[in-house]
């Protein structure tokens, strides 16, 4: 049997799913053992008990000075920016999406600009928003728009140009209008390809959202992070990396459990 034929089921597949995971933290803890061997205060690596002892600090013990638990405060001031700025971008995505992929006149207008826009680096807008709308929230979120809704718009849309034509010919044949086609052919065609651009962008939100509570922030994930890098406290910096990335794991599992309830028909299609 060839190897592309050779198909896992679900026991193996959660097997070798958790390979690479358990060779990961076989081999931390292998380094960690050497070098804590080698010297007991080494920062690099911390043990397994030192980062457990450390989340148990950040999130099971009240802060002595403000009383808030820092991890679940923290997490909690990340995840409303970036929600709140993913939310934003999904919508204008939608609908300046499907306006530029369906209407030539918008592609026309507003294609270039949205092409060109969109290779510019957001961190380096980062200064200029911190300038125009000062350190606070609005400008980290407007990072974040900025550094997803361009690319999310392009996304749609190619998506809505890559319709078969037929649909759209159809459509007017029996008497539709452009706002109906719109809403009708395109819209529903467009909401479960528009989760899998929204999942891409998890990674780069996050990315724009630490970098700019690194800078200027009293609270978040991002900012935890840096605060504590002055003191080498890895046992606090990897745990944090590690919830972060399990927090997007999670965002990313929650769109694709969205996208095969909302939109069924879209897995069987994607399946066949």
């Amino acid at each position: 049997m060839r190897l592309l034929n050779l198909k896992p089921d679900r026991t193996w597949s959660i097997a070798l799913a958790a390979l690479p995971f358990a060779a990961l933290l076989a081999a931390y803890m292998m380094g960690s053992a050497m070098r804590l061997a080698e010297n007991p205060n080494d920062k690099l690596l911390p043990s397994l008990t030192a980062m457990g002892e450390a989340v148990k600090h950040y999130a099971l013990e009240p802060d002595p000075r403000s009383g808030l638990y820092l991890m679940w405060n923290d997490t909690l001031s990340s995840m409303s920016l970036l929600l709140t700025a993913l939310a934003i971008s999904t919508f204008i995505a939608l609908v300046f999406g499907i306006l530029i992929g369906l209407l030539p006149i918008m592609g026309a207008t507003f294609g270039p600009v949205v092409g060109v826009a969109s290779m510019v680096p957001p961190l380096a807008l980062l200064p200029i928003l911190f300038i125009i709308m000062g350190l606070g929230d609005a400008a980290k979120i407007a990072l974040i728009v900025i550094g997803t809704a361009l690319k999310l718009i392009r996304d749609v849309a190619l998506r809505v140009e890559d319709l078969p034509r037929e649909q759209l010919i159809k459509a007017q044949t029996l008497g539709a209008s452009t706002w109906q086609i719109g809403l009708r052919v395109v819209l529903p065609q467009m909401l479960p390809r528009l989760i899998d651009s929204v999942r891409l962008e998890l990674g780069p939100a996050w990315l724009f959202l630490i970098a700019a509570e690194a800078i200027a922030s009293d609270s978040g994930l991002g900012y935890r992070i840096f605060l504590v890098r002055r003191y080498l406290a890895m046992d606090v910096i990897i745990p944090y990396v590690i919830w972060i990335t399990l927090l997007a794991f999670l965002m990313d599992l929650a769109l694709r459990l969205l996208q095969r309830k909302a939109f069924p028909w879209f897995a069987g299609a994607r399946a066949a």
